[in-house]
């Protein structure tokens, strides 16, 4: 029996607990959360927490989707257009995330994670639990592939910072026309994240902890 509850409790449901969102109080936007690709077909996906492929090594989504509150998606949407020019498109690698899944991240990181500030207190929640945070990275448009940049998505290091100066130009340079690009929409880089981007609104909206199948 307790070998099954293991395995059961290892599958991504077990990640949305019975607990709810820190209360807020004030005034906040309706959420209106849409489908990224919906909006732009072009935007690739490389959803990491729907897989094995991310820094805790295990799935946390049952489905491999990317949401925005729809102002962020449609200014991510100018931002792959303008990139198009010059021959990349956006691979997105995490949008929305539901506040129990914020909690699993944070009781499953290691104390060092959460000291160097990768992973979000769930006591205050994070900005893509708000629908105003996107993980986005670019690929080429003729290979269809991701290129280069001074580190990968959600490395944990000082090449993650988008100041960090070291490793070849040409990544350092493609890191710096994601920026420009996502800056000139609305969108700010986290200063340890250069892959992290929020939305200008981010403020307006509530914690959210709804999953993908719910979302209509």
């Amino acid at each position: 029996m307790k070998r099954i509850l293991l395995l059961v409790c290892l599958l991504p449901l077990c990640a949305f607990s019975r607990q709810k969102p820190p209360e807020e109080k004030g005034a906040f936007v309706a959420a209106d959360l849409v489908e990224v690709t919906r909006v732009e077909p072009g935007i690739h996906l490389d959803i990491r927490y729907a897989s094995a492929n991310n820094f805790l090594g295990r799935p946390f989504y049952t489905q491999a989707r990317a949401f925005l509150q729809r102002p962020a998606a449609t200014a991510l949407q100018r931002v792959h257009k303008a990139l198009r020019a010059r021959g990349y498109g956006l691979l997105v690698t995490d949008a929305y995330r539901p506040w129990s899944i914020t909690k699993a991240f944070w009781e499953a990181a290691t104390p060092q994670q959460r000291a160097e500030g990768f992973v979000a207190n769930p006591a205050n929640g994070s900005r893509h639990n708000r629908g105003c945070a996107v993980d986005v990275t670019l690929y080429d448009l003729k290979t269809g592939k991701e290129v280069a940049m001074p580190s990968a998505v959600d490395e944990m290091n000082e090449r993650a910072s988008p100041a960090y100066a070291g490793g070849d130009a040409a990544s350092r340079q493609r890191r710096d026309l994601l920026r420009r690009e996502m800056e000139a929409a609305g969108f700010t880089v986290l200063e340890n994240e250069w892959w992290h981007f929020d939305y200008k609104n981010w403020r307006q909206y509530r914690l959210i902890d709804k999953r993908f199948e719910e979302i209509k």
